[in-house]
């Protein structure tokens, strides 16, 4: 009987100079790279985080957002000239850090600066009143997505994280994830930025009229179609960066609230495709992804515990920005180096448990 790359992979784990299992989730980390890259000796090569930056119609009513939607483009600016939480992370563990306007409602071109021009159009449209984007700009957005994690693969690197920035994202990301999981509205919706008492019940409200306005729990098997409703620009191009990203058997590593609403967009295209003969080892695309850390927005850990994943950190973190991935990618790194890297008793002629 000839042995599967997991038996190898495993017998090689449990074998270092350690007892079994005493690394814990570093060991379940090291499975999973091998398997991803399809090696024994998995590697990290260049590791990126790519913050995806889009504005949302629904965010120029104040209902959903505490911050105004002019907020996007600043940070945008902050996290060009290195001033964000992102960035000090990225530095620190020597990340490279891409940002892009897939969507933001200003002109960078007329202050040149570092972002990938990816803009789909200036901001989405107030779902309240109509769809947020055309089915055809969803496709575009998700489209521009693979090309930029296509490019990115090319240059070597093959570990991933993605982040955003949008005033008004978490309300798109609590509809998609309702819609997708088939439960309420209310069990997703966060204060997001920071919203009062007050606040959150007018943003529950709101989304609860969006959904039944959109009729959005016939849409959790159209992906596409979600996406046009209630999306962001962000949100879609981010849907195809993961697309691509599994297609280059990249490791993923999945940041928070919205980046994991992003996710579930994808995996239901990509178990689409994969149904029509789309060659693919894995039997969904969250096969491919480590989770960071379980994010302190209402409805997060829950959309992870209905997926059926453990996240590698619980900070009480909601910032965004891809800060959750930043800080698990070294745990992942340590993970590949002990693999590679610690002796196995025989080795280190070290005696092993009879």
């Amino acid at each position: 009987m000839s042995i599967t790359l997991q038996q190898q992979l495993q017998h090689i784990i449990d074998h270092k100079t350690k007892p079994l299992g005493a690394l814990g989730r570093l060991e379940e980390i090291a499975l999973q790279t091998g398997l991803i890259q399809q090696t024994t000796k998995p590697v990290i090569q260049q590791p990126h985080i790519i913050v995806f930056a889009g504005d949302h119609g629904i965010a120029k009513t104040g209902l959903v957002n505490a911050y105004p939607q002019e907020v996007t483009a600043q940070m945008v600016l902050n996290f060009v000239h290195g001033g964000a939480a992102i960035n000090v992370f990225c530095r620190q563990h020597r990340l490279t850090l891409q940002v892009v306007d897939a969507g933001v409602n200003f002109d960078f071109t007329s202050n040149p600066v570092d972002v990938i021009n990816a803009k789909i159009g200036y901001g989405t449209k107030n779902y309240l009143e109509e769809p947020a984007m055309s089915t055809y700009e969803a496709i575009q957005a998700i489209e521009k997505g693979r090309s930029i994690v296509n490019q990115i693969a090319a240059s070597g690197c093959n570990c991933i994280g993605f982040g955003e920035m949008g005033i008004g994202n978490t309300s798109s990301a609590t509809l998609i994830m309702s819609a997708i999981a088939g439960l309420p509205v209310v069990e997703f919706t966060g204060r997001g930025a920071g919203l009062d008492n007050d606040q959150l019940q007018k943003k529950i409200d709101t989304l609860q009229q969006v959904y039944e306005k959109h009729a959005l729990n016939k849409l959790s098997q159209q992906p596409i179609e979600l996406l046009a409703r209630v999306g962001g620009f962000e949100i879609a191009m981010m849907a195809g960066a993961y697309l691509e990203a599994v297609k280059q058997k990249m490791i993923i590593v999945v940041d928070g609230f919205i980046t994991t609403a992003a996710l579930l967009i994808a995996n239901a295209i990509f178990m689409a495709e994969k149904h029509k003969s789309l060659v693919s080892e894995f039997t969904t695309l969250i096969d491919h992804c480590i989770f960071a850390h379980t994010s302190h927005e209402a409805g997060h850990e829950k959309i992870l515990r209905h997926l059926g994943v453990a996240p590698l950190l619980s900070l009480g973190m909601r910032l965004g920005e891809g800060t959750g991935a930043a800080l698990a990618i070294p745990m992942i790194q340590s993970a590949v180096n002990f693999l590679n890297e610690m002796a196995s008793f025989e080795s280190a002629g070290v005696s092993n448990k009879e």
